[in-house]
């Protein structure tokens, strides 16, 4: 498979995603967002960083980026796409998913390894997980909190469609656990179809073992899935 991934001014961990998807057997292409998508691309990353700075809102400017458009046609094909970061606020503000990345409930930027609970493992995603499982991850993010009204999280949750909620090492989902004041927890999501998340940790930064953590190894094989 050949996974293209996108790389906006701004972006930072483009090569981390190459490498992390290299040493998983995938074929990764960097992809520059005025060159257009490839028509020979299996699958697409959103990668983290600050796209044109985070002016505006994170990821507002990225996702009217005109490979957006083509991104959207992609996924709406079945192409699988994983927004990670500031590409998950990529993937929010392009409608690719729902709801929104906001400011975090400190106002600060925030670097740290946080725990996850594998809410579904029915999907591409989290196949390699089982469901309830606790997994660790990076996050390096000022604007991480998830934000959508409550009638439509109940929705998203009733479908399935989070993926991970912030949690302590048992797996209880607690404030204290929550780094960024998400809703419900929350740290990542499916669009209407499975094929499409985005998420706030990093699972390319916890996939080579040389940096000593490999839970995020089991997200980036769904796009084998």
């Amino acid at each position: 498979m050949t996974i293209a991934v996108i790389q906006f001014g701004g972006s930072n961990c483009d090569r981390d995603s190459v490498q992390a998807l290299e040493s998983l057997g995938f074929d990764a292409d960097l992809v520059w967002h005025e060159d257009g998508l490839p028509e020979d691309v299996d699958g697409v990353v959103l990668p983290g960083g600050f796209s044109y700075g985070d002016y505006l809102r994170a990821g507002a400017m990225a996702a009217r980026s005109p490979i957006m458009a083509e991104v959207r046609e992609a996924a709406s094909e079945g192409t699988p796409v994983l927004g990670i970061c500031n590409g998950a606020q990529i993937g929010c503000e392009s409608s690719l998913t729902p709801g929104a990345f906001t400011t975090n409930e400190s106002a600060r930027f925030q670097c740290e390894h946080v725990r996850l609970r594998v809410e579904n493992a029915d999907t591409p995603w989290t196949s390699q997980y089982e469901a309830g499982e606790v997994v660790e991850l990076p996050i390096a993010h000022g604007e991480g909190r998830y934000e959508i009204p409550d009638d439509r999280l109940d929705e998203l949750e009733a479908e399935g469609r989070v993926l991970f909620k912030y949690c302590d090492e048992n797996g209880e989902v607690t404030p204290e656990a929550n780094p960024n004041g998400s809703k419900h927890s929350v740290a990542g999501v499916t669009g209407e179809d499975e094929h499409v998340a985005v998420m706030m940790p990093h699972p390319e930064r916890a996939t080579l073992s040389d940096l000593g953590r490999v839970d995020g190894r089991g997200v980036l094989e769904g796009f084998a899935e």
